[in-house]
């Protein structure tokens, strides 16, 4: 944590309710990147967080300095983004290196935006030696992975929903049932699965909500701007205003959803099964981890390829 002495602090306490978030943002907007200040407040600002990743995107850390019943206080740093490629677009290159990242517990879906040296700084991580494996890997063009990023995004989105929104929607209710089984079996010798349970069913409630969302509204105004592109014709601004307005929201959502996987995977010790794990027990943990994979490279595809390249293309072909 950066020594926050000198760091403006914003009482958000003594502000009109209905004016507490614009000023709060406004701050925000002023700051420089690696500049920051502080929130004190007198309850938990979570929904502001939410608010902030969806309305500005993922270039700000969020760190609580104190959390307690009467004083709250957030230290709010605006990233300051270096030259380079970021996380996620070293695995839009190449996902192989998803898997470096997912050694050292470096989330390269939500939080894909910043670069190797600002997650390795962020985790208390040797960059070089981060760097180091990630060189190390063959020349990619001697590997057989796919090249989602060179995919015309009418496909890409017809790609992830038929192989990632319909597995999503096939695995929930077994895990559904595997989860709430091996917590009310199980629970009394190992309580913690009573929160994984409660963790799968927020994901589960958060994708069921979500998919939709892609599907109805944000992949067919992709597909539309595909087509004006091909047809080289201009497209009128849609009602709601930009494209990384409904984006910005799905990748909040992503957020939430990854958040509550990232808890399965730390009350399950990395899915580790107990010496009394039954068979149940077992393919519990292992269809979890199967759908945390899945989720991965899922939002993976949307966050760091579907959804930059839509916003390029919406600025060719909007008028």
């Amino acid at each position: 944590m950066e020594n926050t002495a000198t760091v403006d602090i914003l009482n958000v306490t003594v502000i009109e309710p209905r004016l507490k978030h614009p000023t709060i943002f406004d701050r925000f907007d002023q700051l420089q990147g690696g500049e920051a200040f502080i929130i004190h407040n007198d309850h938990d600002p979570k929904p502001l967080y939410y608010q902030l990743l969806g309305e500005r995107g993922n270039i700000f850390k969020w760190e609580y300095l104190e959390q307690g019943s009467e004083v709250w206080e957030v230290l709010i740093t605006k990233l300051n983004l270096e030259d380079g490629d970021t996380v996620g677009e070293l695995v839009a290159k190449d996902f192989r290196k998803a898997q470096v990242f997912k050694k050292y517990g470096i989330d390269f879906c939500c939080g894909g935006k910043k670069s190797v040296k600002q997650v390795c700084e962020e985790k208390g991580l040797d960059p070089n030696k981060v760097e180091q494996e990630l060189n190390a890997l063959p020349d990619t063009s001697t590997s057989n992975q796919t090249d989602y990023a060179s995919w015309d995004l009418s496909f890409l989105a017809d790609y992830i929903v038929n192989v990632h929104h319909k597995y999503v929607r096939e695995a929930i209710p077994a895990l559904y049932e595997y989860t709430s089984k091996i917590a009310r079996v199980h629970g009394k010798r190992h309580p913690e699965l009573f929160d994984i349970a409660r963790h799968f069913a927020n994901v589960a409630s958060e994708l069921e909500s979500h998919m939709p969302k892609e599907e109805r509204v944000l992949f067919p105004f992709i597909k539309q701007l595909g087509e004006a592109k091909k047809s080289n014709v201009k497209l009128d601004k849609p009602a709601f205003g930009s494209i990384q307005n409904p984006i910005n929201m799905m990748e909040m959502e992503h957020e939430v959803a990854g958040n509550d996987m990232e808890a399965i995977r730390e009350l399950s010790a990395n899915y580790t099964l107990p010496e009394d794990a039954c068979a149940t027990y077992t393919v519990a943990f292992k269809k979890l981890q199967e759908f945390e994979d899945d989720l991965h490279r899922h939002i993976h595809l949307e966050n760091n390829i579907l959804f930059p390249k839509a916003v390029a293309l919406e600025k060719e072909v909007i008028l």
